[in-house]
C-alpha cells in the first residue's frame, strides 16, 4: 500500500489523509470541493491527474458523508472501472449495514479482481487529527494484511469485525448506539441537577469520580454547563449515526428503545435549529422543556 486515492476531504478526511502521507504514502485527493483537493494535491511529490492516480492506486480510501455518496463515486463517476486489479476499496464513512453489505455486492458485480473492506472509524475530528481513531474493519485476509499500514497510519486501535461488507459497520452502530445514550442521559442528569439549583460544576465533579462516571460524562460534561463554543462533533452527526443505528436494529429486528429515544432527542435539536452546535447542547432541549435559562441568559 504505497499509492492511495482518498476521496473526501472534508473535516475529518483531511487529516486522515495527511497522515497517511505523513507516513510515506503517495496520496492523492478527491473532494467536491475542487479547490480544496488542489490546496491537499499542490503539497504532494509529483503532480498527476485523478485518471493516472487511480489507474495506479493500491487502495481507494472513501471518506464521505452517507451511502449515496459512496455509491456516486464508485458508480456515477466510475472509480470502480478505473482502479487497477488487486486494488482495495476501504470505505470508512459511516453507512447502514445493510448498505456496506449491498455496496460490497454491487463492487462484486461489477468487477470480482477489486477487494472491498468495510472499515468505519470513531474518534471524531480530534481522533483523525492525531492519529488515534478507532477503526472497526471487515475484510478478507489478504485485503485486512494489505490495508493495515493503512489503518494504523490512522488510528491507534484496529478491530476485526469479521470478514463480511456490514459487519464494520455493525460494530460502528453498536458503538455509536451506546455514544449517543450516554451523551442524551448525561445531558438529562445534569438538567435535573440545573433545575433543582444545584451548582453544575460540584455536580459534575462528584459524577465524574463516582459509579456513575463515563467517557462522555467527562468529556461532554464541562461543555454542558458553558456556552456553547468549540464543536468537536456536532448534533446534526448524531441525528445520522443514531439514525443508522436504528435503521440497522429494525433491519436485525432488534429491540433499541434507549437509542430510539435519544435519536428523538437529537433529532428535536436539531430541529429547533440547533443541528451545527456540538453535540454536547442536547442539554438545551432539556432546559427548554424543563423551563431553565440557557447558559446565555443565565
Amino acid at each position: 500500500m504505497n499509492n492511495i486515492v482518498f476521496a473526501g476531504l472534508g473535516s475529518m478526511g483531511i487529516p486522515m489523509a495527511t497522515n497517511l502521507r505523513a507516513a510515506g504514502m503517495q496520496v492523492h485527493g478527491l473532494d467536491v470541493d475542487r479547490a480544496r483537493a488542489e490546496q491537499f494535491n499542490g503539497l504532494a511529490e509529483r503532480q498527476i491527474s485523478e485518471g493516472e492516480a487511480l489507474a495506479g492506486a493500491d487502495g481507494l480510501v472513501i471518506m464521505v458523508v452517507n451511502a449515496a455518496q459512496v455509491r456516486d463515486l464508485l458508480f456515477k463517476q466510475e472509480m470502480v472501472s478505473q482502479l487497477p486489479a488487486g486494488a482495495c476499496i476501504v470505505q470508512m464513512s459511516t453507512v447502514a449495514p445493510g448498505d456496506s453489505a449491498a455496496i460490497s455486492a454491487e463492487v462484486k458485480a461489477f468487477r470480482d479482481d477489486l477487494h472491498y473492506v468495510d472499515a468505519p472509524v470513531s474518534g471524531g475530528v480530534a481522533g483523525a487529527r492525531d492519529g488515534s481513531l478507532t477503526i472497526m474493519v471487515a475484510a478478507g485476509d489478504d485485503a485486512f494484511t494489505a490495508c493495515r499500514p493503512i489503518f494504523e497510519a490512522m488510528g491507534r486501535a484496529i478491530y476485526r469485525a469479521g470478514t463480511d461488507a456490514g459487519q464494520g459497520s455493525t460494530m460502528k452502530a453498536v458503538n455509536q448506539l451506546l455514544c449517543g445514550v450516554h451523551i442524551a442521559v448525561a445531558a438529562e442528569a445534569m438538567a435535573m441537577a440545573e433545575k433543582n439549583g444545584l451548582d453544575l460544576a460540584v455536580m459534575l465533579e462528584m459524577l465524574s469520580g463516582s459509579a456513575a462516571s463515563s467517557w462522555m460524562i467527562k468529556d461532554r460534561g464541562p461543555r454542558m454547563i458553558l456556552p456553547p463554543d468549540e464543536v468537536t462533533s456536532a448534533v446534526d452527526i448524531f441525528c445520522k449515526d443514531l439514525g443508522i443505528v436504528c435503521e440497522s436494529a429494525a433491519q436485525s429486528r432488534t429491540y433499541t428503545p434507549l437509542a430510539h429515544a435519544a435519536h428523538q432527542l437529537f433529532v428535536a435539536s436539531s430541529e429547533r435549529g440547533e443541528g451545527q452546535l456540538d453535540d454536547s447542547q442536547v442539554i438545551r432541549t432539556y432546559r427548554l422543556l424543563n423551563g431553565s435559562p440557557s447558559q446565555e441568559e443565565q
